[in-house]
C-alpha cells in the first residue's frame, strides 16, 4: 500500500485536522471525535446534520456551510459514526427550529443516527430525518436493507440546506429533502478498486479488461461484472436504468456526473457528453450540470450519473447561495 498518510490509526483525525486549518472561516471541530460545524453557529433556523464513515471527501464536511449543512460527522474510513458522535453533533448545531438528520441508506448509518436522534429527543431536541436511497443499482446490497444512498445525497444537502436558510419550519425542510430524494436516481461503475489504509489491500480485483457495474460507494458489489466498454456504452448502460426507474420525460433535471476519486476530469466530460446527448435525444431538458468530485471512494476509479427531477420550487433552492469549502452558489 502506498499512500501518503503518518500512520494508519491517524488517518480520519489529521484528515479532519487539516481540512479545519484549510477553512477556518467555514468550519471548527468539536472536542468529541470527527465532529465539524459551522464556525459560526446558525440560529433560528433550521439545522442540518449528515455524515458516514471517512473516505468520501468532500463528502460530507465539505459540505458544511451557508446553504448546506451545519454539523458533518465522520466514522473511520467506510465505517458508520457512533452514536455519540453524532448525538454530540446534533447537541451543537441545535436551535429552536430543530435539527433534520440527512441519512445515507446504511444499516449502521441508519441505526447510529436514530439512535443519536432519540438521545437528542431526551433532551428536548426536536429532530426529524431523512433517509437517502438514491442508487438504482442493487437492492438488499452488504451494507443495507433497501437501496443505497449515493451521491445524490449532495442534492439533498443542497435543497434542503437552501430551504432552511430562509426560516422555513422543521417539516417544510424535510418534506422539501424527501422530494428530493423522491425524484433522484444514481448508478455508477468502476474500473479500478480503492484500498482502505486499515486494509492494507485493494478491497476487490478487476481484471485490466473488467468493470463493475452497480458498484457502491464503499466498494460493494453491483450488479455484474463485464469487459469493459467504451465510455459512450457505459453511460448508454447506466442511463438506462436510472430512465427506467423514474419518468423524467418532458422534465427539466439537474445531472451530476461524480468522479470517485481517481477518474480524470478528461474521462468524466467525456460521460456528460454523451449523457447531455442522450438526454435531449429523449425529450428531457438539462437544467444545471455537475461535473466533479462531490461523493468518492478514496482512490477508486469509477463514477456515477445522479439525475434529478426539477421543479420551480428545487430550481429556485436549487440556484440559491451555497457558500462552503465544496460547493458554492
Amino acid at each position: 500500500m502506498k499512500k501518503f498518510i503518518n500512520a494508519v490509526d491517524q488517518v480520519e483525525d489529521q484528515m479532519i485536522q487539516g481540512m479545519i486549518k484549510a477553512y477556518p472561516q467555514y468550519l471548527r471541530k468539536l472536542d468529541c471525535g470527527n465532529v465539524v460545524v459551522r464556525s459560526s453557529k446558525k440560529e433560528n433556523k433550521v439545522a442540518l446534520i449528515s455524515g458516514g464513515g471517512s473516505g468520501h471527501e468532500p463528502a460530507h464536511g465539505g459540505y458544511v456551510g451557508k446553504g448546506m449543512l451545519d454539523a458533518a460527522v465522520a466514522g473511520a474510513v467506510f465505517t458508520s459514526p457512533t452514536p455519540d458522535q453524532v448525538y454530540e453533533g446534533i447537541k451543537a448545531v441545535a436551535t429552536d427550529k430543530g435539527v433534520l438528520m440527512v441519512i445515507k441508506n446504511y444499516t449502521g448509518d441508519v441505526m447510529n443516527f436514530e439512535m443519536a436522534g432519540e438521545m437528542a429527543e431526551a433532551d428536548g431536541i426536536t429532530v426529524k430525518q431523512v433517509i437517502v436511497n438514491d442508487d438504482v443499482a442493487v437492492k438488499d446490497s452488504l451494507y443495507t436493507v433497501g437501496r443505497r444512498g449515493v451521491a445524490g445525497t449532495v442534492f439533498v444537502h443542497k435543497i434542503a440546506g437552501a430551504l432552511a436558510e430562509t426560516g422555513a419550519d422543521l417539516d417544510a425542510v424535510a418534506a422539501v429533502a424527501q422530494k428530493v430524494i423522491d425524484n433522484v436516481r444514481t448508478m455508477g461503475a468502476a474500473i479500478r478498486p480503492c484500498t482502505v489504509p486499515a486494509a492494507g489491500k485493494p478491497g476487490f480485483e478487476l481484471d485490466e479488461s473488467e468493470m463493475e457495474v452497480g458498484i457502491g460507494i464503499h466498494g460493494e458489489p453491483g450488479t455484474h461484472r463485464e469487459e469493459i466498454k467504451t465510455a459512450d456504452e457505459i453511460a448508454d448502460m447506466l442511463l438506462s436504468q436510472i430512465l427506467a426507474d423514474i419518468d423524467y420525460t418532458g422534465s427539466e433535471v439537474a445531472v451530476m456526473i461524480n468522479g470517485a476519486g481517481a477518474t480524470p476530469l478528461m474521462e468524466l466530460f467525456i460521460l456528460n457528453n454523451r449523457v447531455a446527448d442522450v438526454l435531449a435525444e429523449k425529450g428531457i431538458k438539462v437544467y444545471k450540470t455537475f461535473v466533479g468530485e462531490y461523493m468518492t471512494s478514496i482512490e477508486m476509479e469509477g463514477f456515477s450519473i445522479s439525475l434529478l427531477k426539477l421543479d420551480d420550487e428545487l430550481k429556485e433552492l436549487l440556484d440559491a447561495e451555497a457558500d462552503t469549502p465544496a460547493f458554492k452558489a
